[in-house]
């Protein structure tokens, strides 16, 4: 079960990184200094991807990949299983470089 926790981590980060992580300078990146929270977004270099924080209609929030023009189709969510249950939610590189989904009181979330 853990291997295949890390197995779905690394896969996960790897489409991230490989559709937003294009270039250092770009409007398509997080850096870690950079924070992505509720109404923020990543969207890619071509305009084609875009990711943030969403809900469906409930108070739960999801982080997830989405088509630009169609924001309805989210084709990948992070924490499908563990939704942010407050009004709050944050994503960052923490400094040993992991993606990190973390909730109002700063517990990870994933």
């Amino acid at each position: 079960m853990e291997r295949l926790c890390s197995l779905s981590m690394f896969f996960s980060s790897f489409i991230f990184l490989s559709i937003f992580l294009n270039s250092a300078m770009a409007a398509d990146t997080l850096t870690l200094k950079q924070s992505l929270s509720n109404n923020d977004t990543l969207v890619s270099a071509d305009e084609t991807f875009e990711l943030g924080i969403f809900s469906l209609g409930s108070y739960n929030r999801y982080l997830g990949i989405w088509y630009k023009k169609t924001p309805s189709r989210v084709f990948w969510v992070a924490n499908r299983n563990n939704p942010i249950t407050d009004s709050y939610g944050v994503l960052s590189i923490s400094n040993n470089g992991d993606l990190v989904l973390l909730n109002q009181s700063r517990s990870r979330i994933w």
